[in-house]
């Protein structure tokens, strides 16, 4: 099952629920939005698919009509962005190592191990442990807040001091965090994760400049646990013609950690169990267009698909002006 937060016609929120494959889609009574839908659940004590099962209604809805109208916002978000984190983890999966290397290799001889292949070692040696225990800790990174996330069809922006703005198909975990402090993981999403390669490749200590950028996710939430072998495509379109396309691999049987790991070692941080908080956390992935020399310019257009979710991701990429900002005494 997923859920889609919609526009209707006369501008109101709705959620919606797809089963089915989409095949089936209705407006489920009284939610507005996922987040809400969510803390009912918790106060219930049931789970996000028994209380959507509890609003099902008869009122069907096109999701696919819905996404091409622009009424498809992201699936989930805060009434105050500010309570939304948007991060991620890096050298996550098989073969992410590869490009990250030949990026950081540059500076040192080639008979030395640099950090990421390092860190990503590890991970393959330790970030899978037995159930109920912690193993090694992943790359993190901070990407922004709530206002930072594009919804599906809407642009993508990349700032005028970015020296490169390109996709990283991903997929993402949803968590609300519940009066009590427990994260609840509502689920998963489809996502771009958009980064700045050349600022990157510069030196790695800039990787937490280049994640500084917009992202966006959508247009569906997965409930339940993700698939432990994810399959997609994705592919960059400039002026409706397809000019780089490539697949990729996901899930767990893809990844050098497991979700529970990268799961333990954000969440272990008691600033991320603040009650009411929304987390988006972006898995990783291995397939960049960076790594095959594309050269991306204003108006391509992003499309992102996987098989668990019925619809992609698709978002076009826009140079936003030079701002003048101004540090003003008080």
């Amino acid at each position: 099952m997923h859920l889609m937060q919609i526009v209707t016609e006369g501008g109101v929120r709705r959620v919606a629920a797809l089963e089915d494959g989409a095949r089936s889609a209705y407006v489920l009574a009284d939610a507005i939005t996922v987040r809400d839908l969510a803390l009912r659940a918790i106060e219930a004590g049931t789970t996000l698919a028994g209380m959507t099962a509890l609003l099902r209604t008869s009122e069907p809805v096109d999701p696919a009509a819905l996404l091409s109208e622009g009424r498809v916002i992201c699936p989930i978000d805060h009434p105050d962005p500010a309570h939304l984190y948007v991060t991620g983890t890096g050298l996550t999966h098989l073969g992410s190592a590869a490009s990250r290397d030949d990026m950081h290799r540059k500076p040192i001889a080639d008979s030395e191990m640099t950090d990421s292949m390092r860190l990503f070692l590890m991970g393959r040696e330790g970030g899978k442990p037995a159930s109920g225990q912690t193993g090694v800790q992943p790359e993190w990174f901070y990407k922004g807040n709530g206002s930072i996330i594009a919804a599906p069809g809407a642009a993508l922006d990349s700032p005028a001091f970015a020296l490169d703005g390109s996709e990283e198909p991903e997929i993402a975990g949803i968590y609300l965090i519940g009066p009590d402090g427990t994260p609840f993981r509502l689920g998963f999403t489809l996502a771009n994760e958009f980064s700045d390669h050349v600022m990157e490749r510069q030196n790695y200590l800039y990787l937490a400049h280049s994640k500084l950028r917009a992202c966006a996710i959508g247009p569906t939430l997965l409930l339940g646990e993700l698939p432990p072998d994810v399959r997609g495509r994705s592919r960059i379109l400039r002026d409706g013609h397809v000019v780089w396309e490539r697949d990729f691999l996901t899930g767990e049987a893809n990844m050098a950690h497991s979700i529970a790991n990268l799961e333990a070692h954000h969440f272990k941080y008691p600033a991320f169990r603040r009650p009411g908080d929304i987390h988006v956390h972006f898995f990783g992935t291995a397939t960049l267009s960076f790594t095959d020399g594309v050269e991306l310019h204003e108006g391509d257009m992003f499309d992102i698909a996987a098989g668990p979710f019925p619809l992609s991701l698709s978002n076009q990429l826009r140079r936003v002006a030079a701002e003048a900002v101004r540090v003003a005494a008080l």
